[in-house]
């Protein structure tokens, strides 16, 4: 199998731009910051993040549709006009590819996946990686993944032999997507909350988000 082209329509659909959340149930999600909030402080702390992340995001849709991808069927996190979807079963690749190439399939020009762990991020990163002139275009992270992946084509092997959540990610991905025969752009770079110490750092960061604001305001941080 070769490199998944989009498929030829009359008119193109606008870049989509797809946002990957859990859903925030207790014990499932922000794990790497056990014990240092409990299990139900990190479910809501992912509810802020996700939230926070909808209203960024939502500043995109002069240039891109958005669509909402959960694991499980979630409450209304207040989305008016998004397409909510549920990923497909498998690992992280497996569902980003289904995700990605289901969106070129349906016309989109372009699909971009995001997570929701970088609450500070600029949305012009975002506008840079829908504008990059490459079949792939990521947005590298700190610690060696990346918040985004914009795409004009897939590959079925472009993510295989990635490690995810781990240092060698984002190159794990680039090195498997040049195997493929795929061109490859990097965008801005950017940091993410997955650590404790990446928590402290949002705690200190000057440009809060409101959910996210509001989450620290109540919870009180343990050492």
């Amino acid at each position: 199998m070769g490199i998944r082209k989009t498929p030829v329509y009359n008119l193109l659909l606008r870049p989509v731009i797809i946002l990957f959340a859990k859903a925030p149930v207790p014990g499932r999600v922000k794990t790497r910051l056990f014990p240092r909030l409990s299990p139900a402080e990190a479910a809501s702390l992912h509810d802020a993040l996700v939230r926070d992340t909808i209203s960024s995001f939502e500043a995109l849709s002069d240039c891109a549709d958005l669509e909402l991808h959960s694991d499980a069927p979630v409450a209304d996190w207040g989305l008016k006009g998004w397409i909510m979807r549920l990923q497909h079963e498998g690992d992280l690749g497996l569902k980003m590819l289904q995700a990605l190439s289901g969106a070129l399939a349906r016309g989109h020009e372009r699909a971009m996946i995001a997570g929701s762990d970088a609450p500070t991020l600029p949305v012009a990163y975002l506008r840079a990686l829908l504008a990059c002139d490459t079949d792939v275009a990521l947005g590298p992270a700190e610690d060696g993944g990346y918040y985004a992946i914009a795409c004009r084509r897939t590959h079925p092997e472009m993510f295989r032999d990635v490690a995810w959540a781990s240092a060698g990610t984002l190159d794990q991905t680039v090195a498997a997507c040049r195997r493929c025969g795929l061109s490859v752009g990097i965008g801005p770079r950017w940091w993410d909350v997955d650590t404790p110490h990446d928590l402290e750092r949002l705690a200190n960061s000057s440009n809060l988000p409101p959910h996210t604001a509001a989450w620290f305001r109540k919870t009180p941080m343990r050492q």
